[in-house]
């Protein structure tokens, strides 16, 4: 078998926005490069036939960022996205399958964000900013480039393209809110649209509103506040009216689990339909009928329906289930699903199962030897049912061990481990299990998939009991002969990236740390991270809190930056707005006092998430020799 190199990791392509055509006899799909090697990321729309009768063909052949295929409701025409004319200025078209021919539909010069065809064959609504005035033209031929804050920021508005004159109206009927989902009722009636006050990731998710449009007349009822961070709408009917539901958080907290609410438009009456369940819902897929549920299941998926009064469970599958779409009816769904050594792939079927793959897009790595995946079932502390995953050296079993062992926290930490295939650019399970580690994916509380108490839990608390739970994982690995208690090592990107920094602050046991784009410090993140609301949930506290020692103080890393003995790596993106690169630094400047082995690595250009090809390879080398180095010496 042929070993796995850092270039096959990253130079893959991965299916995206599968869009499956009403009569369910088409789907499109983005087929996406892993990482970028130029300045803009090419992607590509193909098509495949449901029936397998043809394979999957490219749609375009433009070199391009094509996205947001969205069918029309004839499953004739295919709109999309692609800035084929102005490189990183996005466009809708139009695809004619029968003749292959493509039009532009738009020229608006600040780009287009997102679209959705409407019933009328005639319209298609729009998300965009403003075009460039007058005085902006001025502004930039006079380089005056000051920020004012508040001043000119960009909102998504909502606009209507009318196909037969190409004229794009804008009714103001949303103040200077953001718009950020659209979704038509089935049988023609108005949109329901979210809004929020503005685009700002920290202000944004509490500010939500539902409202009502009618397309014909542009007029627009609001329907109130919505819950933190609602997403994924759906309509469907019921004996009392319309019914519009949609995922949002569950009160009172940031940190939360997702529920589905349920809004019976005529009445008014708000219901939390999921509450008490222990599986998190993850998206909404729109029928004609009742709305079908993914839900987030320990470590598997499990599809429903929302029916009038119950919830229909339909069937469940290992691992993930992602990018739902359904056909009107409901009778055909596809999806990007994948196996514990598969990576995902666009699969169709009825939605009680069994579905079948359509497409193949990773076959490079056919013949790659893995390592052996199984699940863990244990118990934390208190008693509470916990789950991850042990990901075996290549070619070894449990009897060969003790191994040295890594452990990867996820991040979030509404996040989760599902059971599948675990290899990407970040610090991956398969990745060091092909260099002879074994690896530990423990899902402690916080995380998603077990129900809204098990996600609230940590808010205000983080590293507390969400530690224990990954470190009672990790004494089961030792008591059972699979990890060495000798060549520990613990990494994490993210949320994850504080676990692995909190865990060298509390113990000397391991005896190499990654800490990617992590938390180190709760105060300073909700102060200069983009999500700060959340964050100060995480936390506990801002440094606004009144004077201090502040509760964010208690669970943040640098607190303990004293006591650590354990070398590390760091590794953040320079652009990083979610977790800001002072966060590393910070760690950095803390490890250098206390004279702790380590470095320090800052990939130019990169944001959260590492996306140059040469970066990538360099995190995945870079993570496997820092592990090589401490736990394989």
């Amino acid at each position: 078998m042929t070993g796995l190199t850092a270039e096959l990791v990253v130079d893959g392509r991965a299916p995206q926005s599968p869009a499956l055509a009403p009569n369910g006899r088409r789907l499109c799909y983005v087929l996406a490069p892993l990482s970028r090697t130029g300045d803009h990321l090419d992607t590509a729309l193909w098509l495949v036939d449901t029936d397998g009768a043809l394979a999957p063909r490219r749609a375009t052949a433009d070199t391009a960022t094509e996205s947001r295929p969205r069918w029309s409701a004839d499953s004739a025409t295919l709109f999309f996205l692609s800035d084929r004319t102005d490189r990183g200025t996005s466009q809708l078209h139009a695809l004619t399958l029968a003749d292959g021919t493509v039009t532009t539909l738009t020229g608006w010069q600040a780009g287009v964000i997102d679209h959705l065809p409407l019933t009328d064959p005639n319209l298609v609504a729009l998300l965009a900013e403003d075009e460039p005035t007058e005085q902006d033209a001025r502004r930039a031929r006079d380089r005056d480039d000051t920020i004012v804050v508040g001043e000119r920021e960009p909102r998504a508005r909502f606009r209507l393209l009318d196909l037969r004159t190409g004229r794009i109206t804008t009714p103001h009927v949303f103040g200077d809110r953001h718009v950020v989902e659209l979704r038509q009722r089935p049988d023609g009636g108005p949109l329901a649209v979210l809004t929020r006050a503005s685009a700002d990731n920290d202000h944004g998710p509490r500010s939500g509103h539902l409202h009502l449009l009618d397309p014909a007349t542009g007029t627009a009822q609001d329907l109130g506040p919505v819950e933190a961070d609602a997403q994924s709408l759906a309509w469907w009917p019921d004996e009392d009216g319309w019914h519009l539901g949609y995922l949002g958080l569950t009160p009172p907290g940031l940190q939360a689990g997702a529920a589905v609410f349920d809004l019976a438009v005529e009445k008014g009456v708000l219901r939390n339909r999921t509450a008490g369940l222990s599986m998190c819902p993850t998206e909404l897929g729109q029928t004609d009928g009742a709305p079908l549920v993914v839900f987030a299941d320990g470590l598997n998926a499990t599809l429903a329906r929302l029916d009038a009064t119950d919830l229909t469970v339909l069937s469940q599958h290992p691992g993930r289930l992602d990018t739902l779409t359904a056909t009107p009816a409901g009778d055909d769904i596809a999806v990007l699903t994948g196996g514990r050594y598969q990576p995902p792939n666009v699969h169709v079927g009825p939605p009680t199962g069994p579905l079948r793959r359509i497409t193949t897009t990773r076959p490079e790595l056919d013949g790659i030897a893995l390592g052996t995946q199984q699940p863990l079932a244990y118990r934390a502390a208190d008693g509470l049912d916990l789950d991850g995953l042990l990901v075996l050296p290549v070619g070894r079993t449990a009897s060969d061990g003790p191994f040295p062992l890594v452990t990867i926290a996820h991040g979030g930490p509404y996040d989760r481990y599902a059971d599948r295939c675990q290899l990407f650019w970040f610090p991956s399970a398969q990745w060091l299990a092909a260099a002879g580690h074994a690896v530990f994916l423990p899902n402690p509380r916080g995380g998603q998939g077990h129900g809204h108490q098990f996600a609230a839990s940590v808010a205000g608390r983080v590293g507390q009991q969400e530690w224990t739970d990954i470190l009672t994982g990790i004494d089961l690995l030792v008591a059972e002969g699979i990890a060495d208690p000798d060549r520990l090592g613990i990494a994490g990107w993210s949320h994850g990236g504080f676990m692995s920094a909190w865990a060298v602050g509390q113990t000397d046991r391991f005896r190499a740390a990654l800490v990617g784009a992590g938390v180190v410090d709760w105060g300073m993140l909700a102060a200069t991270g983009e999500n700060g609301q959340f964050e100060a949930a995480l936390g506990g506290s801002t440094g606004w809190s009144g004077i201090g020692p502040h509760p964010h103080d208690a669970v943040s890393p640098i607190s303990f930056a004293s006591r650590i003995r354990t070398p590390v790596l760091i590794l953040h993106g320079a652009e990083d707005t979610n977790v800001p690169l002072g966060q590393a630094v910070y760690l950095h400047r803390a490890l250098r006092h206390f004279d702790v082995e380590h470095e320090l690595v800052i990939y130019p250009r990169e944001g959260h998430s590492i996306r140059e090809r040469h970066h990538q390879i360099d995190v995945l080398r870079r993570t496997r020799a820092w592990f090589d180095r401490w736990l394989r010496p």
